[in-house]
């Protein structure tokens, strides 16, 4: 896992800001509206929204980027292995088009 796809898994999971070359996570303790969703926490890549966290649990998407950096931060979250074989996206084990889907509990 790179550097920086740890430090922002670990900034998204504890809930801290953090932004670092093409990822930022934001966070708000009292929750914001994002993306026409109420939520606590988000990740973007290139500007792409990727994770959300809200009282519903967290969601994660390939943000319509079918990419080796996309599935590398989406990977380094708790609840989330995605693996490819032959062009298809596997979430856990379950064909995936990327969509948005609640991983975790």
């Amino acid at each position: 896992m790179r550097k920086i796809t740890q430090e922002a898994c670990i900034a998204f999971e504890t809930s801290r800001n953090y932004k670092k070359s093409n990822t930022e996570i934001v966070c708000h303790s009292h929750g914001f509206s994002a993306f026409g969703k109420s939520v606590s926490k988000i990740m973007m890549l290139y500007g792409n929204l990727i994770a959300y966290s809200c009282p519903k649990g967290t969601f994660i998407s390939n943000g319509g980027w079918s990419s080796n950096t996309t599935k590398e931060r989406l990977n380094g979250l708790t609840g989330v292995s995605i693996q490819q074989k032959d062009f298809v996206w596997y979430l856990n084990g379950e064909a995936w088009n990327g969509d948005w889907i609640k991983v975790g509990e």
